[in-house]
Parts: structure tokens; sequence; C-alpha cells
């Protein structure tokens, strides 16, 4: 007598509690990744460089840094190489993020068409500063090869 009491007591103020609503359906949230800050690129191309010869460089060494002394902390791309020749002028491209989080950077001169110059290579030594990207990882290609990847939070 006492076990059925229970139960119907318990079943009684089961009656009582809320009832579970349907569970709501999450949607999926991620957006495309994109630069929240660009830094200053000193080898971005120029407006005068139209009607340019576009060249090849040979990349000697490529790597990625974290700059944990700035705030926020950001990434650098170094980069050696050398140019076909004496006249030729740096131009590195960083492309925004595609949806997929890669950043396509673009090394490659550019020389005055009818400038006469001796066929020297140039060395080079770059160093940038890639920004501040949204929350992601990042994998970096230089002239389609992969350099390396970088979490930004």
């Amino acid at each position: 007598m006492k076990k059925a009491a229970l139960i119907f007591c318990a079943f009684l103020l089961s009656a009582c509690l809320a009832q579970p609503a349907t569970a709501p359906t999450l949607k999926a949230t991620t957006s495309s990744p994109y630069v929240i800050k660009q830094a200053d690129n000193p080898y971005a191309p120029q407006t005068g460089d139209t009607g340019w010869k576009r060249g090849e460089v040979i990349l000697t060494s490529t790597n990625l840094s974290e700059r944990s002394d700035l705030t926020p902390i950001q990434n650098e791309f170094h980069t050696l190489g050398s140019m076909p020749n004496t006249c030729s002028k740096l131009r590195i491209v960083i492309n925004p993020p595609n949806d997929t989080f890669q950043i396509f950077i673009e090394i490659y001169s550019v020389t005055a068409p009818k400038l006469k110059c001796n066929n020297v290579f140039q060395q080079f030594d770059a160093t940038i500063l890639l920004g501040v990207y949204s929350a992601g990882r990042y994998t970096i290609w230089v002239n389609d090869s992969y350099v390396g990847d970088f979490v930004s939070i």
C-alpha cells in the first residue's frame, strides 16, 4: 500500500514538472574569414607599375613568425631571394583570405620596359606584418607553395 501511494505521489508530482520543449535546431554560423586590420605593405603594387614588365623572382627562404610583442599579436612574413636584374623592383601582394582560410601571397618583380639593366641578380630581404584576422586557422601560400599556418583568436 505504501508503495502504491508513493508511486501515485511521484506520478502526480511529475505531471506538475515543465514539459521539455522541442530542442532548438542549431544552425552553423561559420562566417567567411576576413581581415580586421591590414598592415602596411611597402612592397604593394604601385599605380606607376602599369606597362612595366613583370618578372619572376627566385625565393631562397620564406618563413612565418608570431610577434607576441605586438598588441594584438600579429604574424610576420619574412622572405629572402633574388630578382633577375639590378633595375627590378620587388612587389608583394597579400590577398585577403578565401572561404577555406587560405591566404595567397604573390611575390614578383617589375622593371621599366625601356630601361637598360645589367643582368645580375639583385638580392632582396623583405619582412611584412600580415595584419589582424578574424578567428580561425589560416594557411599561408607563397607563389602557390605552402609556407605555414597560424591561428587567430
